[in-house]
Parts: structure tokens; C-alpha cells; sequence
């Protein structure tokens, strides 16, 4: 048993997270988990949060887990599906963007659309500007 009661101790290393797994058993015999991230911070001390589970615990704590991993990977899937049907459905509208021969296809608004009502509104590009009602009234004067 080493000096903290530790009996089995793994690390996990990622980008600026560690993660420690520690089997530790305390003075009156009973065995837990000991999780302990250690986050580090920029110039400063490192960060660092535990959790304890205890050997009764541990089956349900595993129950939870699983239940969330199934959770997770579900999702991971159904949105990458979700993704495919999108990418394919503009495909399908739009094509893949190049004719045949490798040249792009560009696509003009139809005449219709572009023609509007004055209401006012000049629109270009992005911007709209909306023109003065008063100063349309003074020039028609």
C-alpha cells in the first residue's frame, strides 16, 4: 500500500488536462475511487477538482456512466447523419456546382424576383438604406 493508502494509481494526459485514477483505501478498511482532474492554468497554481466513489457505489456510478456514453454516442451518430441528409439534399438542389466539362455553374435571380415594388427601401448588396419619405416628397414638389 503506498504512503495515501493508494493501491493502484493511472494517469490520463490531455492538452492541458491530466486526469488520475486512484484506488485508495482509507483507515477503517474501505475501498473507493479517488478521480482528480488537474487543470492547468496560465503562470498560476494548477486547478484541481476530485470525486470519490466507493466500492458499494461503483456499480451504479458504471450504470451512469455507460448510460451516458450510450447517451453520447447516439448523438454523434444521429448528427452526423443528420449531416449527410443535408449535404445530399443540396446536392440533390444545386448539384455538386460544376457542369460536366469542370466549369462552375453560377445561378442568376430570375427578373421576377429582382423587380419590387418602391416601398421606399434601396437596397444594395448587404446594406439596406432606407431613403427619406420627406426628401422623396420635396423632389416630386
Amino acid at each position: 500500500m503506498g504512503a495515501r493508502g493508494e493501491l493502484f494509481t493511472t494517469q490520463v494526459y490531455l492538452d492541458n488536462r491530466s486526469y488520475f485514477f486512484n484506488v485508495k483505501e482509507n483507515r477503517t478498511g474501505d475501498v473507493f475511487l479517488q478521480i482528480v482532474e488537474s487543470k492547468n492554468r496560465d503562470g498560476a497554481e494548477a486547478d484541481r477538482h476530485q470525486i470519490a466513489i466507493f466500492a458499494d457505489d461503483m456499480q451504479k456510478f458504471l450504470q451512469g456512466m455507460e448510460k451516458s456514453l450510450d447517451f453520447v454516442e447516439k448523438d454523434r451518430k444521429q448528427r452526423q447523419k443528420a449531416a449527410r441528409e443535408k449535404k445530399a439534399a443540396k446536392e440533390a438542389k444545386y448539384g455538386h456546382g460544376e457542369a460536366a466539362n469542370g466549369k462552375k455553374i453560377y445561378r442568376v435571380k430570375s427578373e421576377k424576383t429582382a423587380a419590387k415594388a418602391d416601398d421606399g427601401i434601396k437596397r444594395t448588396g448587404k446594406v439596406i438604406h432606407i431613403v427619406s419619405k420627406k426628401e422623396t416628397e420635396k423632389t416630386d414638389n
